[in-house]
């Protein structure tokens, strides 16, 4: 199960489950973060709570949001070499979402940050090419992480690191 942590903005216009207290994310990379970019056509944007890894995906129709999200995560993950199994194992906890309000406001305002370089970055009225855009993004030091990785795409590839090194160990 994985939990979309999402601002007002998307929680007025995405239906779906909402969490109760007990349900947590069962994912590896854990929850989301997600939030409404007003462009023509609309985007959702994701930030990974774990990572801060950035997602675009197309918002309409919103009904199917969520139902759209593993394909979408799929893409971005494979686009970062994730390997296969830890690709395959993210998209089936994604099958299962729930939604939730916000609670870190730290990844809030990375996410906010990621807005506003999104709009700088595709520089068109037309959003383009989403998931370059979401590649162009998680190259971007973010503050929450200039201690350790600096950017998302280096706490991904060190995320994936440490499982894979976890899952040797292990074995």
């Amino acid at each position: 199960m994985l939990v979309i942590h999402g601002t007002g903005k998307l929680l007025d216009r995405v239906r779906g489950p909402y969490t109760s207290d007990s349900d947590a994310t069962t994912s590896q990379l854990g929850s989301w973060y997600a939030t409404v970019l007003f462009w023509k056509p609309q985007v959702a944007l994701l930030v990974n709570g774990t990572t801060l890894l950035p997602l675009l995906v197309p918002f309409a129709p919103s009904a199917t949001l969520l139902q759209r999200l593993p394909g979408g995560l799929a893409a971005v993950l494979e686009a970062h070499r994730v390997p296969r199994p830890l690709v395959e194992d993210e998209v089936a906890e994604a099958r299962e979402c729930v939604l939730a309000p916000t609670r870190n406001r730290s990844v809030v305002g990375v996410m906010t940050e990621f807005g506003h370089l999104a709009e700088v970055h595709r520089g068109t009225d037309q959003p383009g090419d989403l998931l370059a855009l979401s590649l162009e993004l998680a190259r971007t030091p973010t503050s929450p992480l200039y201690k350790t990785f600096t950017s998302p795409d280096r706490a991904l590839a060190a995320f994936v690191e440490d499982r894979l090194r976890s899952a040797d160990r292990s074995s």
